[in-house]
């Protein structure tokens, strides 16, 4: 019962001449979030279906609690949130919910579903009358109406405004709280950020980095150097230090993984160099760093 709640070990599975995985291997540990991100056509999708039985390893293990994702006693310990989840309109909030608790051994109660998902109130509530946030936390409700220990979110929030999209994040952090264990992958880099203690890119099938989001931005894009110069910006992008540079509207941005290195070169090409700003890099910096070198 004690078992890793999710594995990919040397994983590798193709579709034809593309490779989607790569010889992947991925751990999640109880009670951690661990963000999977990349670029559209990495491999997470692929990654997600393996851990949910829904498609095979070419070549290594997937694993759900020490068991084969397909076998019920995995599936009965896991939920799930995916995209291309298709809910009848006509049918109540509630009916969805014992609808999907059913198919569970010890569901929680559909009034703890509720509340868990930010639905109270909601219970009596055709679905297809909805707003959007809601009709999300309702799918939030379904992947979690089973007590699971493990949830894999695929791109929870896309679609949603900033106050549904924070609203969710409520929820999830809730479900951590329990001890619980989730794989999340998406889109927005600020919810991968504010959610996960943990962070996986994965690119072109392949992981790149891992390590907390952190350890990310420091080893992609450790600082940000914003300033006035006359400085070519072929000229900056050739100095060592520096991972990527743009300019506009007379400012040049500039992320390195050393600053003072940075700044030395620059004085010394540009003694008018003026307005300089030194920060830390975010996490969309260190993503296209990462992504775009690899």
């Amino acid at each position: 019962m004690n078992a890793q709640p999710a594995s990919l070990s040397h994983v590798t599975k193709s579709f034809g001449p593309v490779v989607a995985l790569d010889d992947v291997s991925l751990d999640i540990a109880p009670g951690e979030v661990v963000a999977l991100l990349g670029p559209n056509g990495a491999g997470k999708t692929t990654a997600v279906r393996l851990l949910l039985g829904l498609s095979k390893p070419g070549s290594g293990t997937a694993r759900v609690f020490g068991n084969d994702p397909r076998d019920p006693a995995a599936r009965t310990r896991s939920g799930a949130m995916l995209q291309v989840a298709r809910v009848p309109e006509t049918l109540r909030v509630r009916e969805h919910v014992e609808l999907f608790s059913s198919y569970y051994p010890k569901p929680m109660p559909l009034a703890d579903v509720l509340d868990a998902a930010g639905l109270r109130g909601l219970g009596d509530r055709l679905y297809g009358k909805l707003s959007g946030g809601q009709k999300q936390r309702v799918l939030f409700a379904l992947a979690i109406c089973g007590d699971p220990e493990l949830l894999i979110l695929d791109e929870p929030t896309a679609g949603l405004d900033v106050e549904a999209r924070r609203a969710l994040w409520e929820q999830i952090r809730g479900f951590v709280r329990r001890g619980r264990s989730v794989l999340l992958t998406t889109h927005y880099l600020a919810e991968a950020d504010a959610l996960s203690d943990r962070i996986v890119v994965i690119d072109r099938g392949r992981i790149v980095a891992e390590g907390t989001p952190q350890a990310i931005k420091t080893r992609a894009a450790g600082r940000k150097i914003r300033c006035h110069t006359l400085i070519n910006i072929d000229d900056i992008a050739a100095i060592p230090q520096v991972i990527n540079v743009c300019r506009e509207n007379g400012t040049t941005a500039i992320a390195t993984t050393d600053s003072d290195a940075v700044v030395r070169a620059l004085m010394a090409r540009d003694p008018s160099l003026s307005s300089l700003e030194i920060a830390g890099a975010d996490l969309e910096e260190a993503f296209i760093a990462l992504t775009e070198r690899n």
